[in-house]
């Protein structure tokens, strides 16, 4: 098959936003302000496994790259979530916030809330990085196109909605939310320019929809048992 034009390809790309998880359940109620404290808690000890393996994610997407302008790129992903030393870092700062909603660094650390659902699907999205071609690797993350639109409203929601939340407690978004941007336009530059038969092209499509639904499962195991009791 021939590929397609580079902005039908995106526009391909973008038409997987129904299937982000900004519309998910569990984010309009906690937009509208109806999570409980520990239902807030799980999502913020939930989402913590997500967040520590994004650089791992990315160190397989490295490995597996023979590209090294692209390489140099996507290391910085790494060093944003990680830091350059302890206590920096975008993982880091979501530690803040589960401690800023009233769990301990202990208890996220140790992963003791983590759903077994969760552990799945983040799982199962690392081993693709690690298992895939690289740049269907990438496109699984262009998830990027659609998130920063959700951290601007997720980021009013919790300071309207839950003003106990200290502000602290908001690093995580205000420092992603600009970032996220740049990465997104950059991830769509990479996939556009690599993705050069009709086949790669619905392959980094594919990824992208893998992408929506580990999201979406991970958030369908914190809505389910996230009502049951305090984490």
């Amino acid at each position: 098959m021939t590929a397609v034009a580079p902005a039908e390809f995106v526009a391909e790309l973008r038409a997987l936003a129904p299937r982000y998880w900004d519309t998910h359940p569990f984010h309009l109620r906690m937009h509208a302000g109806q999570l409980s404290k520990h239902e807030l808690q799980a999502w913020a000890a939930n989402r913590w496994y997500y967040q520590r393996c994004i650089a791992q994610k990315d160190a397989a997407i490295l490995s597996n790259c023979p590209s090294p302008e692209i390489r140099r790129q996507w290391r910085e992903r790494i060093v944003w979530h990680d830091g350059t030393q302890p206590g920096e870092g975008g993982a880091e700062n979501w530690i803040r916030l589960a401690e800023a909603v009233g769990l301990t660094r202990e208890e996220v650390l140790d992963e003791r809330h983590v759903l077994p659902g969760t552990r799945f699907a983040v799982d199962a999205y690392v081993n693709f990085a690690r298992t895939k071609p690289w740049v269907e690797a990438i496109a699984s993350g262009l998830t990027e196109m659609f998130s920063g639109a959700l951290m601007r409203k997720r980021l009013a929601a919790l300071r309207e909605q839950y003003p106990w939340i200290a502000e602290e407690g908001f690093a995580y978004f205000t420092n992603r939310i600009e970032a996220v941007v740049g990465e997104g336009r950059a991830t769509v530059d990479i996939v556009v320019e690599h993705s050069l038969t009709r086949e790669q092209q619905l392959a980094a499509v594919d990824a992208l929809s893998f992408k929506c639904d580990v999201l979406r499962a991970v958030l369908d195991a914190v809505d389910y048992y996230s009502g049951k009791g305090k984490p």
